[in-house]
């Protein structure tokens, strides 16, 4: 009964056909991207497969987020490219299964609640940023090699590839119209095939990239010395793959609970991609995150369960082992239309069209995000960066809203009510609210609308005490919220602040 509920979600209505016919669709446009990114970091093309099917299939039974796909990412390859130039593809293995490790310490820790830190600018920035690299990653595809140099396609071959590729958006855009039995994409994938194939197109097909022929990925242990200093060489390509690979898949998961009005486990999607990932390690794999282009390919498919994964998964795996021939003569023109329209769906149009109705700051956060994605193609740094500036700019607007009533009661006692929040940012203003040399003998600080946030207020506070003391003056804190005393109790080893306490006035109850 566990596995039904917990692994495959079988408790759930699942439409059979659509999961099956989706997955054979990500199959399909996942092979292509993961043997680009192996052949681009220099790593034999199976090794890109091999990640593919591992990372989609573990991740698809045990993972947070059901009709997420994984499988063979370059942002977290990109990383991996500097190791593997200075010490060789074993190094890359045992960088893999650490990183596998780092992730699944992070979901058993439950870091995975952190990606609520992400505010909706940044993914705004984020998600557009990677539309635009996913479609320029599409333009690549009109070049060729003359005389071992990259050169764009001219005359015919460049009319057939662009023939083709608006045949297949063609498809997946009026496809819907006649039928949503069958997803688009594979029609078109389908159609597209066909057409060149029976009139012996002459074009760019899969195995011009490389050879998907193989057989089932072998075990392996990453032949390296067990010392010291080989931790040293990839623990740090381990810690970023690993922060790589969660931020990009935490994201995506964010995304797709969006799409489908549910919500996903986090933490969970952090220990299945450890595993997965380790797995690659041992396995002859290039190690691997969620993929938000064949996830939301999966998603227009109409997938909402695990199986579509699992069926990805296997599919990739016939086709290593059986369908080589076959997959081999499939148009990249058409991959390439599918993938064109994924991007347009990719992209947050909703941010244009809101546009000026966003503060300036949550307008520059966007854009300078889907700048840096597709300047440096680092999604983890480019997300990093955007929180950062996020946090800062939620600071600095904080730090302006602190304020302070002033008067003096019958006695003689004047009162500060403090309003907005007492943290680092504020503090210099807060203390600019206060005349020592002017204030009566007795003063009391009423903190009924503010709190006391951090270690520098405790500090400003501290500081104000003193300049009343060495006045000869007596300053009181009020209504201070529990866990504001409770800040000020752990920190009265290191300063003096005088806490004045509420009266507690308790009520008489007749007990006859």
């Amino acid at each position: 009964m566990f596995l039904r509920t917990r692994f495959f979600d079988l408790s759930q209505k699942v439409n059979y056909k659509t999961e099956i016919l989706a997955g054979i669709t990500v199959a399909m446009t996942m092979m292509p991207e993961s043997l680009s990114f192996a052949i681009l970091a220099g790593f034999p093309p199976l090794v890109g497969l091999y990640a593919a099917f591992i990372m989609g299939l573990v991740t698809s039974v045990l993972g947070g987020r059901p009709g997420l796909i994984s499988g063979g990412a370059g942002a977290v390859v990109v990383v991996l490219i500097a190791l593997m130039q200075a010490h060789g593809i074993e190094y890359v293995f045992a960088a893999v299964a650490l990183a596998g490790a780092f992730q699944i310490l992070v979901g058993l820790f439950k870091l995975g609640k952190f990606i609520r830190l992400v505010p909706q600018p940044v993914m705004y920035g984020f998600v557009n940023g990677l539309a635009v690299i996913i479609f320029m990653a599409q333009i690549e595809q009109f070049k060729t090699i003359i005389n071992g140099k990259e050169a764009w396609l001219t005359g015919s071959p460049l009319l057939i590839m662009a023939g083709l590729v608006a045949l297949t958006i063609a498809i997946v855009l009026f496809f819907p119209k006649i039928t949503k039995a069958v997803p688009p994409s594979l029609v078109a994938i389908i159609v597209v095939f066909l057409v060149v194939l029976g009139f012996g197109i002459d074009t760019k097909t899969v195995s011009d990239i490389a050879s998907v022929s193989g057989g089932f990925p072998p075990f392996h242990i990453p032949q390296i010395p067990l010392t010291f200093e080989t931790f040293q060489i990839i623990l740090p390509y381990a810690a970023i793959m690993a922060g790589v690979g969660l931020t990009e898949g935490l994201l995506t998961l964010n995304l797709v609970d969006e799409i489908t009005a549910t919500r996903g486990n986090g933490n969970r999607e952090s220990i299945a991609q450890g595993i997965a990932n380790i797995l690659n390690g041992f396995f002859y794999g290039m190690g691997g995150c969620p993929m938000i282009a064949q996830t939301l390919v999966n998603l227009s498919a109409g997938a909402r369960a695990r199986l579509s994964g699992i069926v990805a998964a296997l599919t990739i795996l016939l086709i290593i082992l059986f369908g080589a021939p076959i997959i081999g003569l499939v148009p990249m023109a058409a991959l390439t239309g599918v993938m064109i329209m994924v991007a347009v769906g990719t992209f947050e149009w909703i941010s244009l069209r809101i546009i000026n109705k966003m503060p300036k700051q949550d307008i520059f956060i966007g854009i300078l995000v889907a700048a840096i994605t597709i300047w440096l193609h680092n999604l983890a740094l480019a997300v990093l960066i955007g929180v950062i500036i996020s946090a800062l700019v939620f600071a600095w607007e904080s730090a302006k809203r602190i304020r302070a009533r002033k008067f003096v009661d019958g006695s003689g006692t004047k009162h500060y009510e403090i309003y907005g929040p007492l943290f680092f940012g504020s503090v210099t203003a807060f203390t600019e609210k206060f005349d020592v040399n002017e204030d009566p003998s007795e003063v009391i600080v009423d903190f009924k609308d503010s709190r006391v946030s951090d270690m520098s207020a405790i500090e400003a506070l501290n500081k104000l005490t003193e300049r009343y003391h060495l006045a000869g003056k007596k300053l009181h804190l009020k209504h201070l919220s529990e866990d504001c005393r409770l800040l000020l109790k752990n920190a009265e080893s290191v300063i003096d602040v005088n806490i004045y306490e509420d009266p507690t006035y308790r009520v008489a109850i007749d007990k006859s």
